[in-house]
């Protein structure tokens, strides 16, 4: 009789507790139902007004945000916003000097004439080439190394060709080397060299040239001009090296790196001397000036123009999104902020020595096996310590 007892107990206990449940779900149920009748009213206004920029740049990937905006419809002619400076951001413009900039950069009158240079035509990103080799990438190279060079640099360009950028077949794998040069005649002073670049170019067949304005504050435009070329002549280059004429590249360590890379570890690879929490300069003595008329904010993570590597594969995609980005006149803050806009950021590596190594290094040559770059380095001494590398005796513990 007691275990009967015991049993009817729990059994109104458990039907108790059901009972509750069911009046919590049911009310919970209920007031839901009541509040998605009522409309909800958001306290904070989705969409902000967006405040110009006082730096022309900043104003400029502004609009050019916008109007790349798949969610917010603009049409196609829409060249400024209600309220904000009428600015020009197309980048099809024909390629004439924009004279109205210098009406939309404040202090636009007491700039250096490289910015007012490149503000002018901040807006031209296609220039006529005047030397190509439609052919040289024929043969699908696991390797392109692009040398950032002058038409002045013979010397640099003769030593690269004679060490590390020896093109061919490289430790199993195809190798291309060219070099990227604009024209530095155009009110530069230097001499008319274009019969010797001939020359040049018919001897080795390696030089790739646009008709622009060969500058500092342009190196920029060689690199989307270069990123197109690779579309158009070289889109089956494995990897990239893009680097300048003044530096040392241990091929034989670069190559032995790419081989061993995963294919997901290889088709976002950009690695460098990464050089992050950077900013523009405020110094007019300084090579690297940027006044805040012109650029406000800190730089993304960036790869010092040194010399850097990267993939086939990437280099379709900053090719894609470099049309999105407003050129700046420092072309590897602008790649940064390219890989930026992908989502992606540069991979820094202990190989890449864009600021050298120690003094009491630079004549050993096991300092040197190890590295991928180093910067700067004169035509002498890429030679010599290509020879050291090069060796078979070279032992180094």
């Amino acid at each position: 009789m007691a275990v009967v007892r015991v049993r009817l107990k729990l059994v109104v206990t458990v039907m108790m507790i059901n009972l509750f449940i069911f009046i919590l779900i049911s009310r919970n149920s209920s007031r839901d139902k009541s509040e998605e009748l009522k409309l909800k009213i958001p306290s904070k206004p989705f969409w902000n007004n967006l405040t110009p920029s006082p730096a022309f740049w900043n104003r400029q990937q502004q609009m050019l945000d916008l109007r790349n905006n798949p969610i917010l419809v603009f049409r196609s002619n829409t060249t400024y916003l209600p309220g904000w400076p009428n600015d020009t951001i197309s980048s099809s413009d024909p390629c004439q000097a924009n004279i109205r900039v210098s009406t939309q950069v404040k202090d636009y009158n007491s700039l250096p004439e490289r910015f007012k240079d490149f503000l002018l035509y901040m807006h031209c990103r296609s220039y006529p080439i005047l030397v190509d080799q439609p052919g040289i990438c024929k043969d699908q190279p696991f390797l392109l190394l692009a040398v950032k060079s002058l038409a002045p640099h013979f010397d640099r360009r003769q030593a690269i060709r004679q060490s590390w950028g020896r093109a061919g077949v490289m430790a199993n794998q195809t190798v291309v080397t060219i070099f990227l040069l604009g024209d530095t005649t155009a009110g530069d002073h230097h001499p008319d060299l274009s019969e010797i670049l001939e020359y040049e170019s018919s001897r080795h067949k390696d030089i790739i040239q646009w008709d622009y304005r060969d500058s500092f504050f342009n190196l920029t435009v060689k690199e989307v001009l270069f990123l197109d070329w690779i579309q158009t002549r070289c889109p089956g280059a494995r990897f990239i090296f893009k680097g300048d004429d003044d530096v040392f590249v241990n091929t034989y360590r670069i190559l032995d790196f790419l081989k061993g890379l995963s294919k997901p570890k290889a088709m976002d690879l950009f690695v460098g001397d990464v050089i992050t929490n950077a900013g523009p300069h405020r110094d007019k003595k300084v090579k690297y000036f940027v006044p805040e008329s012109m650029f406000i904010g800190q730089y993304p993570p960036y790869a010092g123009g040194g010399g850097y590597l990267y993939s086939g594969d990437l280099a379709a995609r900053l090719h894609n999104v470099s049309q999105h980005v407003m050129l700046y006149p420092i072309d590897d803050v602008y790649t940064g902020m390219c890989l930026r806009k992908l989502g992606l950021a540069p991979e820094k590596h202990k190989g890449f020595r864009t600021f050298g190594i120690e003094e009491k290094y630079r004549s050993n040559a096991c300092a040197y096996k190890s590295l991928m770059l180093v910067h700067p380095r004169t035509p002498q001494e890429m030679i010599q310590i290509w020879d050291w590398l090069s060796n078979p005796s070279l032992s180094c513990q």
